[in-house]
């Protein structure tokens, strides 16, 4: 899928809570500190933090690096799959705070670790289609996981924006996008119930490699490009063995996927996380820069994209805080104040 009118990046910003849990932290409670643990460690949101307070400092950034006014935005999507509430969007909220209201189109997206990416596709279209000028796209999560279940070692906290306009104000083009979904439940939580449940080793086969690799092969085949002709790529990250793995299948380099991948020190951010390796990518990039990016959703799902850098990412990267920052920005707690934070624990 490629926009009649070309669309661009004009600004992205992302936040990483400073809060972290090693991994081995969590296997000490669960494991005995036995084996080996999936990430070194993850981002845990503070107790005044949450997805709305995120998306709305990662906004602020990618607003200030596309030198935008917040008013100027026809709308402001929230993709997430950890809303704060069940029926009152976090769009609206986003929307205020930045400013942009009442004339703005605020909503919430839903699509597991891809709804960021679903508001972002979206978001393309909007722009392309010449109904508004410039919009907002957000992913942002405060995931949860079971205790002592596997996803509780990788389940995360951060936010990512994207602000999307034309391509000619743009710091970096969206060439093109694919999407290839099935129902493939993998991974899925009821109404009500407090933790998501997950299919084990079918979360891989036939869940994430094979919706990852049809979207990439499938993009990759309609622009007649191989994974030799880009810079970087980043792929969805719910652990650090599957980006690797999946970009090794499809003929990608660790030296391509290495800027980009961050879940070794902060966890999977969920519908955040293939944007923080492209914001992270985009802190280090040249013009002229080529980016492959796909992300995935459980249920499931995968969107691809091709990005190329322009000469004004340089005038305006240093707007806001580089993804770094938000990384080396650390302080570790033990289980029993992350379980407490986490409300984890029924008192009386």
């Amino acid at each position: 899928m490629q926009p009649d009118r070309p669309v661009g990046i004009l600004g992205y910003g992302c936040y990483v809570p400073r809060y972290r849990i090693a991994g081995k932290e969590i296997a000490r409670v669960w494991t005995d500190g036995q084996g080996g643990v999936p990430v070194q460690s993850k981002s845990v949101p503070g107790p005044d933090e949450d997805t709305i307070t995120m998306a709305i400092e990662a906004a602020r950034h990618a607003l200030a690096r596309a030198g935008l006014p917040a008013r100027q935005l026809g709308g402001v999507w929230v993709g997430s799959e950890s809303h704060p509430y069940s029926v009152k969007p976090s769009g609206t909220i986003v929307a205020e705070a930045l400013g942009t209201t009442p004339w703005v189109s605020a909503a919430d997206w839903e699509f597991a670790c891809k709804a960021g990416s679903e508001a972002f596709t979206a978001s393309m279209g909007m722009v392309a289609s010449g109904m508004v000028n410039y919009m907002l796209a957000i992913g942002a999560d405060t995931a949860q996981g079971r205790p002592g279940d596997a996803l509780e070692y990788t389940a995360s906290a951060g936010a990512s924006a994207m602000v999307l306009g034309p391509a000619s104000e743009a710091l970096a083009i969206i060439e093109a996008t694919v999407s290839y979904a099935t129902d493939t439940p993998d991974f899925f939580r009821r109404a009500e119930r407090p933790y998501p449940v997950h299919g084990q080793r079918f979360t891989g086969e036939p869940a994430y490699f094979h919706h990852v690799g049809s979207a990439a092969r499938r993009l990759l085949s309609d622009l007649g490009r191989t994974p030799q002709d880009y810079t970087y790529a980043v792929f969805h990250q719910p652990n650090s063995k599957f980006p690797q793995s999946i970009a090794k299948q499809l003929g990608f380099t660790p030296e391509q996927t290495a800027p980009g991948l961050l879940s070794p020190q902060i966890g999977n951010t969920y519908s955040a996380i293939v944007f923080l390796g492209l914001s992270a990518i985009l802190d280090i990039a040249r013009p002229g820069d080529t980016i492959f990016l796909t992300s995935y959703g459980s249920g499931a799902g995968s969107d691809a994209y091709s990005v190329v850098v322009t000469d004004t990412l340089l005038e305006r990267r240093d707007r806001a805080p580089r993804t770094a920052d938000y990384l080396a920005r650390q302080e570790f707690i033990d289980y029993a104040m992350y379980v407490k934070w986490r409300n984890e624990l029924v008192v009386g």
